[in-house]
């Protein structure tokens, strides 16, 4: 299928890309970490990742038996190295340190936050890559949805999300729990002004290509290879219009007049696929 290439401007082409030259164990529901502070992470697949993954300090684990013995090598592989052990709690013990309705399937692991990812660490980390994949969200406020857009990040391989600081969902258990252990694993920058960021990454060799229901191109016909940043607006409102401006060209998913629009984590999927297939 031939490509459609990027819209021609006063930069390089898009075929011949170059650089611009420009706490403690008795909390409990009613007194959960503060925000930004400790938090508790719960779920099979987000505890195992978190004490898996050197950059997350881990302090206290509980568990019921019945869910050690279900991963009782991979819990003492990662242990051996930690200063604590397993506390064993019944499903209702563990109930009380989480916040209601969460399902922890008998596991519950109480962290630091993760250290910060700046964007000069990104830039040096893709600096010398032919190619690159960073998503970036325009406000979302669905930590499941943002859950679900880390695991789809970690699978098809992007080098970052990057999302804005402010009106957007704290790193909590909810939101690692939907990542299934994608938190742990694919970079996450929250950042204070998105306009700025989104400069420096065109600085970098990177072009910006936003999502829009009225995009010009078709995302088949769209030529995402190099280094791209894919940018999504939140459900509903879509891309703010000043994140859009500096979208260097609009792609957008064709689907039927069924529906009005697709759900963001299903965009992104969708997108970071064709992405992928693209590099084959």
């Amino acid at each position: 299928m031939n490509k459609t290439n990027k819209p021609k401007r006063n930069r390089p082409s898009f075929t011949n890309k170059k650089r611009r030259d420009n706490s403690s164990s008795d909390e409990t529901r009613e007194n959960l970490p503060e925000r930004k502070g400790r938090l508790w992470l719960f779920g099979t697949h987000a505890v195992l990742a978190a004490l898996a993954n050197p950059k997350r300090h881990s302090l206290q684990l509980l568990l019921t038996k019945e869910t050690y013995n279900a991963h009782s090598q991979e819990l003492d592989e990662t242990l051996k190295d930690k200063s604590f052990g397993a506390e064993f709690k019944s499903r209702s013990e563990i109930d009380d340190f989480l916040p209601a309705e969460a399902v922890h399937q008998g596991i519950a692991l109480l962290v630091d936050p993760l250290p910060g990812y700046p964007i000069e660490q990104l830039l040096k980390k893709v600096k010398d890559q032919e190619t690159a994949c960073v998503v970036i969200l325009d406000q979302p406020n669905d930590p499941h949805n943002i859950g679900a857009v880390l695991r789809s990040a970690a699978a098809f391989g992007a080098d970052a999300v990057i999302m804005p600081d402010r009106g957007t969902p704290e790193a909590t258990g909810t939101l690692a729990k939907s990542a299934c252990g994608a938190l742990e694993r694919v970079p996450v920058m929250r950042v204070g002004n998105l306009s700025r960021v989104m400069e420096q990454l065109k600085e970098a060799g990177f072009w910006c290509a936003g999502l829009d229901a009225h995009g010009d191109t078709p995302l088949a016909k769209a030529n995402l290879d190099g280094k791209t940043a894919l940018v999504f607006g939140a459900e509903g409102p879509g891309l703010r219009r000043l994140t859009k401006e500096k979208c260097d060209f609009l792609i957008r998913v064709p689907i039927s007049n069924a529906v009005e629009s697709l759900n963001l984590s299903n965009a992104v999927a969708i997108t970071l696929y064709e992405v992928a297939r693209n590099k084959e």
